[in-house]
C-alpha cells in the first residue's frame, strides 16, 4: 500500500475501465489518454521549434554565437529560479490555474520572438519564456500528482514521457521542411506553430478535471516556509537525482563532441545515437517503472540506473583511438547503456519525487525537485564539454564514478527520509 511520508494510508484508487475499440492501442486510464493527447500536441510544436531555434536566432534575429550563449545561460538561471516559487504558487492558488497561466505565458512569449529586434529584448524575452517553461514543468508534475491515483502516477508519467519523445520526433521531422526551405518565413512559421501549440495546450489544461482542493489551493501548505526546503532528506534525494540528470548533457552535448573531435567514428553516428536512445526510451520507459511502487524499491532502481550510466561513460571513453567502424560500434553500445540507465533512473526519480512529498504540498515538492533537474541541465553542457571531453578517458571514468556513486547513495538517503517521516524501514 502506498503511504504518505507520515505513514497515512493512501485511499484506494478508482477502477480503470477497460479500453475498447481503437482505445485498446492506447493507455487504459482515460485521464492519462487525455493528458497524452495534450502532451502530443505541445511536443510536436516543441520539436518543430527546437530543430530550427539556433538558425532562427542567429540567421533571422542576427545574434552571434556568443550573444546566443549568454542569453540562453541567463534564461537558464531564470528557469532555475522560477521552479520553486511556481510550485508554491500552485499550492496557494490551485495547480490548474497556475499551470494554465504559465503555459499561456509560454505561448505569448514564443510568439513574441517574431517581434524582437534588439539583443536586450531577446535576453529579456528568453528569460521570461525559460521561467515560464521550468515553472510549468514543476506545476505539471504537481498536476499529475493530483489527477492520477498514487499507485499509477509513475507509470502514467512514464507513458507521457514516451508520448513526449514521439511528439518531439514528429516535430523534428516536420522541421526538415523549414530547414530545407531555409528562409525567414519558414523559420518564423515554425516558431509560431510552437506558440500555437502552447496556446492549445493552455486551453486543454483548463479543461482537465482536478480535485476541488487542487482547483482552489485551499487548505494546503502554502503559507509559511516551504516544507520541501525544510526536508533535508528530500533535498539530498533531489541533489542526487540532479547528478543523475547530467546524463542528458552527455547525450546531447558530450557524445556529439566526443564523436566529432576525439574518435574516428563517422559523423553520421551522431544521428544514430539519437535514434538508438529514442527507440530504447520509447520501448522501455513504461516497463522500467515496474517495481517502483515503494520508495525503497524506487531507490534500488535508481541505483541500478546509476551503475548503467557509469558503465555507459566508460564504454564511451573507450571509443578513442579505435578504427572508424569499431569506434562507431562502441559509441552506439555506450549510448544503448545510457538509454537503459536513463529509463531506470528517471522511473526511480519520478517515484521518489512523488512518494517522498507531503500529499498536501505537491507543488512545493515538485518545484524543488524540478529546480534540481534545471540546475543539472544548465551546468551540464559546460561541465561535459570542458572537464569530461577535455580529460579524455580519465574524464569519462570520473564521470562514471560520479554516476555510480550518486545512484548508490539514493538508497541510504531514502531510508533517512522514511525514518524522518515515521515510516518503518525494513532492515
Amino acid at each position: 500500500m502506498t503511504t504518505s511520508p507520515v505513514g497515512t494510508p493512501a485511499p484506494p484508487p478508482a477502477a480503470v475501465p477497460p479500453a475498447r475499440g481503437p482505445a485498446r492501442l492506447l493507455h487504459p486510464d482515460p485521464m492519462v489518454r487525455r493528458l497524452a493527447r495534450l502532451t502530443l500536441v505541445n511536443c510536436v510544436g516543441n520539436g518543430l521549434s527546437l530543430a530550427v531555434a539556433v538558425l532562427f536566432f542567429t540567421r533571422v534575429l542576427g545574434l552571434s554565437a556568443a550573444q546566443l550563449g549568454f542569453g540562453l545561460t541567463a534564461a537558464g538561471l531564470c528557469g532555475v529560479a522560477a521552479s520553486i516559487p511556481a510550485g508554491r504558487a500552485a499550492d496557494r492558488w490551485g495547480v490548474r490555474r497556475v499551470l494554465v497561466l504559465l503555459v499561456a505565458v509560454e505561448a505569448a512569449g514564443t510568439a513574441a520572438y517574431a517581434l524582437v529586434h534588439g539583443y536586450a529584448a531577446f535576453v529579456a524575452l528568453a528569460c521570461v519564456v525559460a521561467a515560464a517553461d521550468r515553472g510549468s514543468s514543476a506545476v505539471r508534475n504537481a498536476l499529475y500528482a493530483e489527477v492520477l491515483p498514487a499507485d499509477r502516477r509513475v507509470a502514467g508519467r512514464a507513458y507521457l514521457r514516451v508520448v513526449t519523445n514521439v511528439g518531439m520526433c514528429l516535430g523534428t521531422a516536420l522541421a526538415a521542411a523549414a530547414l530545407q526551405i531555409d528562409t525567414r518565413t519558414a523559420y518564423l512559421t515554425a516558431i509560431l506553430c510552437d506558440a500555437a501549440s502552447f496556446a492549445v495546450a493552455a486551453a486543454l489544461y483548463a479543461r482537465v478535471p482536478v480535485p476541488a482542493r487542487a482547483r482552489a489551493g485551499t487548505g494546503r501548505k502554502a503559507g509559511g516556509r516551504n516544507p520541501a526546503l525544510r526536508n533535508r532528506p528530500f533535498l539530498v534525494v533531489t541533489a542526487l537525482n540532479a547528478v543523475l540528470c547530467l546524463q542528458f548533457a552527455v547525450l546531447e552535448v558530450g557524445v556529439p563532441l566526443w564523436i566529432v573531435k576525439e574518435t574516428e567514428a563517422p559523423r553520421i553516428v551522431v544521428a544514430g545515437t539519437i535514434v538508438v536512445n529514442t527507440v530504447l526510451v520509447v520501448a522501455l520507459q513504461v516497463r522500467a517503472t515496474r517495481g517502483t511502487e515503494r520508495p525503497g524499491a524506487a531507490a534500488r532502481v535508481c541505483g541500478r540506473g546509476g551503475l548503467l550510466l557509469a558503465g555507459s561513460s566508460l564504454v564511451l571513453g573507450l571509443a578513442h583511438g579505435l578504427p572508424a567502424a569499431a569506434a562507431a560500434v562502441v559509441v552506439l553500445a555506450g549510448v544503448a547503456l545510457q538509454a537503459l540507465g536513463e529509463v531506470l533512473s528517471q522511473a526511480g526519480g519520478w517515484a521518489l519525487g512523488f512518494d517522498l512529498a507531503e500529499e498536501d504540498a505537491h507543488g512545493a515538492y515538485q518545484g524543488v525537485f524540478s529546480a534540481g533537474s534545471s540546475v543539472a541541465m544548465m551546468l551540464g553542457p559546460a561541465l561535459v564539454s570542458t572537464v569530461v571531453i577535455g580529460c579524455g578517458l580519465l574524464g569519462w571514468a570520473a564521470l562514471g564514478a560520479v554516476f555510480g556513486a550518486a545512484g548508490l547513495a539514493v538508497a541510504p538517503a531514502v531510508r533517512w527520509a522514511r525514518q524522518r517521516g515515521g515510516e518503518p524501514v525494513p532492515a
